[in-house]
């Protein structure tokens, strides 16, 4: 897949509600869901958007970007109590080894999907964390997201979890997007 990242000139884009209709604060926390001292971090986190919707529910949520620049439209928003910003890429995690109790993307995993990064993401999950995928799906018409051939189908993204050593325990395929739910060993 091609590596690319979200234009931060358009950075506001991100602060769409709409976007809860591709995924919803109550499907998103029900898939992860953590214990009220657990610690989380949201990849690809952007503007903040969605670590805002898990962050009540979590002792830390560590909000991980590539982008330095996207850090800082999201302290300009406001960034909640709970919250630490981490500017690192998904397969150089700064995290020790099981200190995180789950990760999770929102439209990003087609972005950083290898073999590191879920080397890495397996590294930081404590036995049991959950590792949840909400991504644009190779299924769908490419109306919204990246283009067709920049997605993942469901059924690949299962099949590289478990190759990286994750049990799936769901996965639900949907029009333009999927879900998968993977724990670490």
């Amino acid at each position: 897949m091609a590596f690319h990242t979200y234009p931060v000139d358009q950075a506001d884009a991100l602060e769409d509600e709409s976007r809860f209709a591709i995924c919803s604060r109550e499907e998103l926390v029900a898939a992860i869901d953590p214990a009220p001292d657990a610690v989380v971090a949201d990849l690809g986190s952007g503007t903040g958007f969605y670590t805002d919707e898990v962050a009540p529910f979590v002792e830390t949520l560590y909000g991980v970007d590539v982008q330095p620049e996207m850090h800082d439209h999201y302290r300009e928003k406001g960034v909640p109590d709970g919250v630490e910003l981490t500017t690192a890429a998904v397969a150089d995690l700064p995290f020790a080894t099981a200190e995180l109790d789950a990760a999770f993307s929102t439209m990003t995993y087609h972005e950083y999907a290898t073999d590191d990064a879920l080397t890495e993401i397996r590294r930081v999950l404590a036995s049991g964390g959950r590792h949840v995928v909400v991504d644009w799906s190779a299924t769908g018409h490419g109306e919204r997201g990246p283009p067709v051939d920049e997605r993942f189908a469901l059924e690949t993204a299962r099949n590289t979890h478990e190759d990286a050593g994750f049990s799936v325990v769901a996965g639900r395929e949907r029009p333009e997007t999927f879900v998968l739910v993977a724990t670490a060993p």
